[in-house]
């Protein structure tokens, strides 16, 4: 595909409208989406729509297509794999897909000693199968989570997860034993990360009580509550204090994951060691996948036959998977992460000096953002945000905001995007700005 951004209809097209149409007759009204258009073909940094125009992708499917959305070697192996077989059910008749992926998880995540892994298909159920994982070996039932987190949207992550609206309003009842204390967000609560850890470890030992705690869970980057990255030193010492309390500690790794952040995972930028890593949306260039992976003696407490799924592992996604690894293998893709990462930075920073409503520019790699507030009060701005968004997607880029307050915009570009790409949707996004 050629990479230029180009519109020849307004957003939505007529195309676009008319599936519109039979969206709303035929799709559940709570499946909400962003973009006013259809995609019909994606690569590198450009989205193809029904009508014709060509849009510029800081979304990544919300950072799944870190390969690119039709990354080459992706597609021979979905195709061969299609080819060969599509399902047998690996709890059935087992192949070698699956071990294969298991094997190179074990090669690239950071978990000290010997390494299992289980599959699944969404992260919501990997964080839902780490959950039972670490129940099942610590024999304690609380799970504590941290503010502003997103964990996934069935009954057990939606209470994991921080922000009712929409995730869990009028959803509950909730998934009993969880538990919420304060993370380290540092534009907001001033902290440094010693000083916040030592917040939450008070209320861990007070409301809940390490003898009672099978887990604790954590994004090292918070994703959907506003890209917040925690102040030096706060992962390290809530690891640290897990390990000392037989508590089992869950990287939450499933939007930081696969090269995303310049390293194959975020805990690997505050030397930590997890005892369970999940990951998902990076995983496999696009296909359904999930993985829950850690210490052997911890992933081995799960009984034979209490850990699995109909279509966990599937075939097809693991050929998929073992690609888009090697595709960021191959193509340094961390490196390009760092890339992103370097003219990003650079552009917002230069829009800061100008403009005090960005109250903060945060992340790392390829998961970059830049929250906006009202330069008196630094109170959150979320009309603004909209405003933002909204304009930049009608000018044809693809944006997505995010943030417990709704005030944050965030930048998910595929890892293949280039520069030129980059640059000129950042510019319509800091024009839009400025428009607001």
């Amino acid at each position: 595909m050629e990479q230029t951004r180009r519109l020849i209809t307004e957003l939505p097209g007529p195309k676009a409208r008319a599936l519109m149409e039979r969206q709303d007759a035929a799709v559940a009204r709570g499946v909400s989406t962003l973009m006013p258009t259809f995609a019909v073909r994606a690569q590198d940094g450009i989205l193809e729509d029904v009508d014709g125009n060509q849009l510029i992708d800081l979304g990544a499917g919300i950072a799944v297509t870190s390969v690119g959305a039709s990354a080459p070697k992706v597609v021979e192996a979905v195709q061969r794999q299609v080819a060969e077989f599509t399902h047998t059910c690996f709890m059935v008749t087992p192949y070698e897909g699956y071990v294969a992926v298991a094997e190179k998880l074990a090669e690239i995540t950071p978990v000290s000693g010997p390494v299992r892994t289980a599959l699944f298909n969404s992260g919501a159920e990997a964080v839902e199968n780490a959950v039972k994982i670490a129940r099942a070996y610590t024999g304690k039932q609380a799970v504590a989570a941290f503010d502003h987190a997103y964990h996934g949207r069935t009954t057990l992550t939606m209470a994991l997860t921080a922000k009712s609206m929409p995730y869990k309003h009028s959803f509950g009842p909730f998934a009993p034993e969880i538990y919420r204390v304060p993370g380290s967000y540092p534009y907001r609560d001033q902290l440094d990360g010693h000083t916040a850890a030592a917040r939450a470890i008070a209320q861990l030992e007070t409301q809940i009580r390490a003898e009672n705690l099978a887990a604790v869970i954590m994004e090292p980057i918070q994703g959907e509550g506003g890209f917040i990255v925690p102040a030096p030193g706060f992962l390290k010492d809530i690891v640290q204090w897990c390990n000392a309390n037989d508590v089992v500690f869950i990287a939450d790794e499933i939007q930081t994951g696969f090269a995303r952040t310049g390293r194959w995972f975020a805990s690997e930028y505050e030397d930590v060691q997890p005892d369970i890593i999940t990951t998902a949306k990076g995983i496999a260039g696009g296909m359904p996948l999930s993985a829950v992976t850690g210490r052997a003696e911890i992933m081995d407490a799960a009984h034979p036959g209490g850990l699995g799924g109909t279509y966990g592992g599937n075939p097809v996604a693991c050929a998929a998977a073992l690609a888009a690894i090697e595709t960021i293998e191959e193509g340094r893709l961390d490196q390009e992460a760092l890339r992103i990462e370097k003219l990003v930075l650079a552009h917002l920073e230069e829009i800061q000096r100008q403009d005090p409503r960005i109250g903060e520019i945060r992340g790392r790699g390829a998961m970059l953002a830049f929250e906006l507030v009202d330069p008196q009060t630094q109170a959150p701005d979320a009309a603004l945000t909209s405003a933002v968004a909204s304009a930049a997607r009608q000018a044809g880029v693809i944006a997505l905001t995010c943030g417990t307050y709704g005030n944050v915009v965030r930048l998910l570009p595929p890892l293949t995007i280039s520069d030129e790409l980059l640059e000129e949707g950042l510019t319509v996004i800091t024009d839009a700005l400025t428009a607001a």
